[in-house]
């Protein structure tokens, strides 16, 4: 059974290949044939009514095409259907010429239903009628698609090299395949050479008109004299009987000849859309309700004009108002579906709390007002990012790990030039800074006074003023140092940084910098941590360090010390007194750069040894000599500054750590050293007495 059907459906499939390969032949065999051998009448009918089957479904099928390659055989259809016109006109003239005497129904039932009943019975009728068909076909439709194909297949051609161009394009670029290229290029192809077809197509067309009216004149007059001569019948019987038989028969192709011309006007006229010519004429002609209703008033209004067809205007005042109504209604819908489309949907149930909604804090962050975003905006080249980015890299250098990058966002509820600083959350740093504009700072001497907004420096405290850029030469001869916007927040923060370095150096930069020296010093690094201190202490020592601004950049020092001693302490303040020894040489080295002799501050004799009891009894000091000691040190410190030396107080060994606590509380610029850490070949001089008179 299964060899049987498909034996059976191979058989019908070639036999649909054969019909199709033979219908164009047929077809030529029997347009030839009409040609030649005499038709009888009814087969002249079948014809004729299969030529405006044929012609109307030509015209449907141009209108619901899309795209004028899904008819790409309308120029052959367009020839075959004109040759079967003519055709037709060939085997009706024969018949008409030699049947005509006997009137009526001589030459079938189509021609004399298209010569007597479309116009009556009347020759002369339906010569107007034949050649107002033949001009509106000749003249018009004809011509215009002829027109419109000539200039169709000349930009077509014109076009063609950007198009194939266009496709090369696309494929290099790869949005496009090597099959859908060729694809395209062959569409290109058929494209230009369906309006070349149809610009030659065309003239067949108008040539069809033309041996309509040609033939018409031959009919009437072979007629007349065929039945003058041959059947002896009277002038006016002859040429009301060949007459309206001729009109017929021009008649009945030349309807089928002029719904092909629009098919082919249809064709060549249309723009490529997704739609068919139906679609685009309702979607674009009746799509605007302000037409609609325009028209309604103008056909109103010639409706009330008195002695016009009243009722027939306002029949399609009606049409086109109800139309009008319709297509308000429309939008009206459109817009509610839109709103309801684009309306928020209902809020949803709140999710359940995750570790996605912790948030952490940034280590370091900078908060700006909206006058100072320029100074920060990557695209409009703001300064202060790269002025950060030296801050941090110079830090670095000088104090020996690198900090946490720094955070910068815009806060609108900070003033316009207001910006913060901020350290794990907490801000640590607020100031005001002006674009365009400089601060001059008093360093103590200056000459002059300037006008502008007085304030402070931010990062020392010293007075200072924002002045204009006319004002900047002035300010620099009288003296003042004069910063602009993004140097003085660049500098506030480094200040920052330095002062909050022992808060910044987390275990991770720890570990990084042991890291780091593990590269060239292995072995050492795995001798103290953790065989001699855990990480944990060594992180202590080292925040130690930097609290009294001691830089940690001789890692290898400090870890050789602690290899040493960590056997025999584990207290990391006792193990930071031995580690500042040993960097001793480049702690005064900071404050004493290139100076043999050394001026500092130091304790009366009688102040220290009463220091020396305290420490020795409970290890805390009295209110009153607190208070007491406080005092004499600012006073003595500022003495000292006064004369310009480095703000150093040199005490015995066992007592600066307890001094260095107690008064960098409130003179946090002091800098508290041992007599054990001045190196043995610099000369220690003490210039300024603290409880001397």
């Amino acid at each position: 059974m299964r060899s049987l059907s498909h034996y059976l459906g191979r058989r019908d499939w070639l036999g649909d290949v054969r019909m199709k390969l033979l219908a164009g032949p047929v077809l030529i065999m029997m347009i030839l044939a009409m040609m030649i051998l005499p038709l009888p009448p009814f087969v002249l009918d079948l014809l004729f009514t299969f030529n405006i089957a044929l012609a109307v479904m030509v015209l449907l099928v141009s209108m619901f095409t899309e795209k004028p390659l899904d008819f790409a055989a309308f120029p052959a259809v367009l020839l075959f259907t004109t040759l079967l016109r003519l055709s037709l006109n060939v085997a009706s003239t024969r018949v008409v010429l030699m049947e005509g005497h006997g009137g009526g129904d001589a030459a079938g039932k189509v021609i004399e239903a298209f010569g007597s009943f479309l116009v009556g019975g009347n020759f002369a009728v339906g010569l107007v009628v034949f050649l107002i068909l033949v001009i509106i076909n000749f003249m018009v439709i004809t011509k215009g698609a002829g027109r419109i194909a000539e200039v169709g297949a000349r930009f077509m051609l014109d076009a063609m090299p950007g198009k194939q161009m266009a496709i090369d394009a696309d494929l290099n670029a790869g949005l496009i395949g090597e099959d859908d290229a060729r694809q395209r290029r062959a569409d290109v192809a058929q494209e230009a050479d369906f309006y070349g077809s149809m610009d030659g197509a065309s003239k067949f067309v108008r040539g069809d008109a033309m041996a309509g009216l040609v033939i018409m004149v031959v009919n009437i007059i072979g007629g007349l004299l065929i039945g003058m001569l041959q059947h002896d019948m009277s002038f006016s019987d002859a040429g009301r009987t060949y007459t309206l038989l001729t009109i017929g028969d021009g008649l009945v192709a030349q309807i089928p000849a002029l719904v092909i011309s629009t098919a082919a006007g249809v064709t060549v006229s249309r723009v490529n859309t997704d739609q068919d010519v139906g679609q685009q004429m309702i979607s674009q002609l009746f799509v605007n309700p302000q037409v609609m209703i325009l028209a309604a008033m103008v056909m109103g209004l010639l409706g009330l004009v008195p002695g016009m067809p009243n009722l027939v205007f306002l029949i399609f005042t009606a049409i086109l108002g109800g139309i009008a109504w319709w297509l308000l209604r429309q939008q009206e819908r459109k817009l509610v579906e839109k709103e309801m489309q684009t309306a928020p949907p209902p809020a949803p149930e709140a999710p359940e709390a995750s570790w996605d909604d912790v948030q952490l804090v940034d280590t370091l962050g900078l908060e700006v007002g909206h006058r100072l975003i320029p100074l920060v905006d990557q695209r409009q080249d703001g300064e202060l990012l790269a002025r950060i980015k030296s801050v941090r890299k110079k830090f670095a250098q000088e104090v020996g790990f690198l900090p946490a990058v720094v955070h910068i966002r815009d806060n609108l509820e900070l003033g316009a030039n207001t910006y913060t600083i901020s350290l794990k959350g907490a801000e640590i740093g607020r100031a005001e800074a002006f674009p365009g504009q400089w601060l001059a700072i008093d360093p103590g001497q200056v000459t002059g006074q300037l006008q502008g907004t007085p304030t402070q420096d931010p990062a020392f405290g010293l007075p200072a003023v924002w002045i204009d850029s006319a004002q900047r030469e002035h300010a620099q001869v009288y003296g003042y140092t004069v910063v602009d916007a993004g140097t003085v927040v660049a500098t506030h923060l480094n200040h920052l940084l330095h002062r909050h370095s022992a808060e910044m150096l987390g275990r991770q930069e720890v570990q990084k910098l042991l890291d780091k020296l593990g590269d060239d010093q292995k072995s050492l690094v795995e001798d103290v941590v953790p065989k001699a201190i855990s990480l944990t202490v060594l992180q202590r020592i080292l925040q130690n360090l930097l609290e009294e601004e001691v830089s940690i950049r001789d890692m290898r020092t400090i870890l050789d010390t602690l290899a040493e001693h960590a056997s025999q302490q584990q207290d990391p303040n006792e193990l930071t007194a031995v580690v500042r020894i040993a960097l001793g040489r480049a702690i005064t080295q900071q404050w004493f750069a290139g100076q043999e002799t050394l001026n500092v501050m130091g304790l009366d004799a009688q102040l220290e040894q009463v220091l020396m009891q305290a420490m020795n009894g409970n290890g805390a000091l009295e209110p009153g000599l607190a208070e007491t000691l406080m005092t004499q040190a600012e006073q003595a410190l500022q003495r000292h500054e006064a004369s310009g030396e480095p703000p150093v107080l040199v005490v015995q060994h066992a007592l600066r750590p307890l001094l260095a606590r107690f008064l960098r509380r409130r003179l946090r610029h002091l800098v508290v050293m041992s007599q054990a850490e001045i190196p043995d070949d610099r000369t220690l001089r003490v210039t300024t007495l603290v409880g001397g008179r």
